[in-house]
């Protein structure tokens, strides 16, 4: 299973990973596996920084790249795609990493129950 993580449990992992599930952490620990966060949660952080709706309590960009994550970016296709996905959710972050992981047939790792009704593989984070 290749999975991609939604931004809350991106910042999940880096400020307190214990609040994960157990699978969460096995998946994105496991050095198997691909780990990919995208670059959609990257400007969603970025923004509620700036906004000061947010503070993450370590440098971004060192600690995912210690965390052995890969990135994945937005793509055309994928930016395509969102407009594919049914109205079930209005948040434009999460309609976007809906759009990747489904483009990608990846598993998404979220706590977001409403992300569940679009049909995609979910593991609980």
């Amino acid at each position: 299973m290749t999975v991609l993580l939604d931004t809350h449990t991106l910042l999940w992992w880096l400020d307190n990973p214990e609040i994960l599930s157990p699978d969460a952490r096995a998946a994105m620990t496991d050095p198997t596996r691909s780990v990919y966060v995208s670059s959609i949660s990257i400007v969603e952080i970025a923004i509620k920084q700036s906004l000061g709706k947010l503070h993450v309590g370590k440098p971004l960009a060192p600690a995912i790249a210690a965390s052995h994550f890969s990135m994945l970016s937005l793509t055309y296709d994928h930016a395509l795609a969102v407009q594919e996905l049914p109205a079930i959710h209005k948040d434009p972050f999460d309609r976007m990493l809906v759009a990747q992981a489904k483009a990608e047939e990846l598993t998404l790792v979220t706590a977001d129950k409403m992300l569940v009704k679009y049909g995609i593989p979910i593991l609980k984070a």
